[in-house]
């Protein structure tokens, strides 16, 4: 056996013992091999060039910038990058503040939820109890609210449980929602298999909606973070996302298809409680959906093709729009105006 040979080895080991994953292992250091043989595939530009609305992101290209957060002008996603010095798992940002959930590996891997100011500064760092799932924050970028696994990798998985939890940014936390009081179907509820996740804010920083899940149902349920309640307001609603106007919310559906079951973007009315299911989108789209416009959605599909590589979509809330790749190599969408 060559010393090359041994090395590569023993780093597979050490993410054996770090993530007690073999095939997470293996993932990460093809990965990784990719990523120190390969030069950019996008091109980049100077923060200070970077001015007006824009788009917040992780690169996904297979690069040394794998995993940093990136952004683009929204007239030109599918122009030069700028860089930031923050990598991220999950990324969430306003005009004020970030969020960024992450993975620290190491011999012992640990998940830690950061805050960051409008110039990418850290502000507050906390671990989290598991794998990052989700973060948003609220219009102003005062509140925060991640999701995590705390056992299971996704929300297929058998069994899975999630911690939820919204702080104030750069303050203290207001709670993990598991403590809130849940009202199911206007009937107080006390359900020891609930689980909550997919947090999306209301501009009044008192409103919310997200995810609560017992007994094999989802619901969509709004919450109070003033009286500490969560109350059901519509079902089969999965990782929502309030529109700009906070009239509507898309979400993910669970659709039947020949192959089997998997998620497919939805819009609800919150006034009259209608929901479109925008079937123009054929694929399982397993992502917390964010409103590029009062007209479009954004989120993440991976490439069938290469590993660890994911693309940005565009998709009109009209009835028949087909989707379009709106930033390639990214993941993990959020509109700054």
């Amino acid at each position: 056996m060559t010393t090359r040979q041994r090395l590569l080895v023993l780093l597979v080991a050490v993410l054996v013992v770090a993530t007690g994953s073999t095939a997470y292992a293996l993932a990460e250091l093809h990965r990784s091999r990719a990523v120190s043989t390969r030069p950019p595939t996008v091109p980049t530009t100077t923060r200070d060039a970077l001015t007006g609305p824009r788009l917040v992101f992780r690169h996904t290209g297979l690069d040394e910038e794998y995993g940093v957060v990136a952004e683009v002008p929204l007239d030109d996603p599918g122009g030069a990058r700028t860089f930031t010095d923050v990598s991220c798992d999950r990324v969430y940002a306003t005009a004020t503040a970030a969020s960024c959930l992450r993975t620290k590996r190491g011999v012992v891997t640990t998940f830690q939820e950061v805050d960051l100011d409008a110039d990418w500064q850290q502000v507050r760092e906390a671990g989290l109890p598991g794998i990052p799932s989700r973060t948003r924050l609220s219009p102003d970028g005062t509140l925060a609210g991640s999701t995590s696994f705390v056992t299971g990798h996704s929300y297929m998985t058998t069994g899975f449980s999630t911690a939820t939890e919204i702080h104030r940014v750069g303050g203290k936390s207001l709670g993990n929602l598991e403590t809130f009081t849940l009202y199911l179907d206007g009937k107080r509820s006390e359900p020891t298999d609930r689980n909550i996740w997919g947090v999306t804010f209301a501009a009044d920083d008192n409103t919310f909606y997200a995810t609560v899940a017992t007994h094999g149902v989802t619901y969509l349920a709004r919450g109070d973070l003033t009286k500490r309640t969560l109350t059901t307001v519509a079902d089969k609603v999965e990782c929502p996302s309030l529109s700009p106007d906070g009239t509507r919310i898309a979400f993910k559906q669970k659709v039947d298809h020949g192959s089997g079951t998997w998620w497919t973007p939805a819009v609800l009315d919150l006034s009259t409680m209608k929901r479109t299911v925008l079937a123009g989108e054929a694929r399982n789209v397993d992502d917390q959906i964010a409103w590029l416009d009062g007209d479009t959605l954004l989120y993440g599909l991976a490439r069938a093709d290469q590993a660890g590589v994911t693309d940005i979509w565009s998709l009109d809330v009209a009835a028949g729009a087909k989707p379009q790749v709106y930033v390639e190599q990214a993941w993990s969408p959020a509109v700054v105006r």
